[in-house]
């Protein structure tokens, strides 16, 4: 088709184990320089994903940020993956008590935990991505995904030739959700009679689940995918080469992954995200609030893939070059009413004294 186009189970035991061997919480990765901090106080670091590492996407470029902070401020850190709300809270609650100075939750589902636990842990700065909860000591990062997913909107707008375009995500969570409205809306702006067909895998890792709903649209004629799926996305890439219809990447620059049929990618730079914070909590300017980072932060961007280039029209390109330069000017405002900024924030009860 594109010829046509225009071209924990285990996890008691396991925290166990890992309290008697003296290591970091939940079996995660521990290292970098023991005097990161004045006094040779380490500075140590620990995420939480809630889902694979290798996925090439969102857990993927958390890890890179984390280890960013290793290597550039010399932090001591611990990655675990955790599956359910359950896990979260532990897991926060067992680097509070470990003295960690920063502890991400990397992701929307990470809030309620988040919030239940950073009052007990003061001297702990609790970050939640895509989060809107704020304390004394919890801060959440609105990336501003919406922004380039107008852009990517606009770009599969004049790419689809059977004015179908798709939508696949892991889950319905509002951040996903806003961001593909962003998407519809960039899409119809350039070409206002495009169908949008979306689906919801269920989960964020089955990768052959997310190949079986991309085959399912790409059979309803959809021509142009737009997914936000973390590891199940790799199937979705799977099944845009078999059928050679478009891709785009999501949260890291996943062109790559798929060069012949991956467009482009709406990039979330995480390191420069979790560097932005880490700073401030190894300097001691941290402070609760929601910290929204977009296009004009240089965190969230529409890097185009130099393979297909030369199939993206020229007129799409331009259009979406302009609206990125109003998106770094804060001119532009088709997608201010789904961003989410500091005026949504909810705050939490303050810290519990010391005894």
């Amino acid at each position: 088709m594109i010829e046509t186009l225009s071209r924990s189970f285990g996890r008691r035991a396991a925290l166990l184990a890992l309290a008697a061997a003296a290591v970091g919480c939940g079996g995660g990765e521990r290292s970098g320089s023991a005097d990161s901090t004045a006094g040779g106080v380490p500075f140590k670091v620990a995420l939480l994903t809630p889902g694979p590492i290798s996925d090439k996407s969102w857990n993927g470029g958390a890890y890179a940020g984390l280890t960013m902070l290793r290597d550039s401020l010399g932090a001591q850190i611990s990655h675990i993956q955790t599956k359910t709300p359950a896990e979260f809270e532990e897991n926060f609650r067992q680097y509070g008590a470990q003295g960690y100075a920063m502890v991400v939750g990397h992701g929307f589902e990470f809030q309620d935990a988040a919030s239940r636990v950073a009052p007990a842990y003061p001297q702990t700065r609790y970050i939640v991505t895509s989060g809107r909860v704020v304390g004394p000591n919890l801060a959440g990062i609105a990336f501003l995904f919406e922004e380039a997913s107008y852009q990517a909107g606009m770009i599969a707008g004049a790419m689809t030739t059977s004015n179908k375009l798709g939508l696949i995500a892991g889950t319905e969570l509002p951040p996903v959700k806003a961001s593909f409205e962003a998407f519809a809306r960039g899409a119809k702006a350039i070409n206002p009679k495009v169908e949008i067909i979306t689906s919801y895998i269920g989960n964020w890792d089955d990768v052959s689940a997310g190949k079986e709903q991309a085959l399912a649209q790409i059979a309803r004629g959809v021509d142009v995918i737009f997914q936000n799926a973390d590891a199940a996305g790799l199937g979705i890439f799977q099944a845009a080469k078999e059928k050679r219809v478009y891709a785009f990447g999501t949260n890291a620059n996943q062109n790559d992954v798929a060069p012949d049929v991956i467009i482009g990618s709406v990039v979330i730079d995480l390191p420069r995200a979790f560097m932005r914070i880490g700073r401030e909590v190894q300097g001691g300017t941290f402070r609760g609030r929601v910290i929204s980072l977009g296009v004009k932060d240089d965190v969230v961007r529409l890097v185009l893939n130099p393979a297909l280039a030369s199939r993206v029209p020229s007129a799409a390109k331009a259009a979406a070059d302009s609206v990125g330069v109003l998106l770094r000017d804060g001119r532009f405002d088709a997608v201010k009413d789904l961003t989410m900024g500091a005026d949504s924030a909810r705050p939490i009860a303050s810290p519990a004294p010391k005894n």
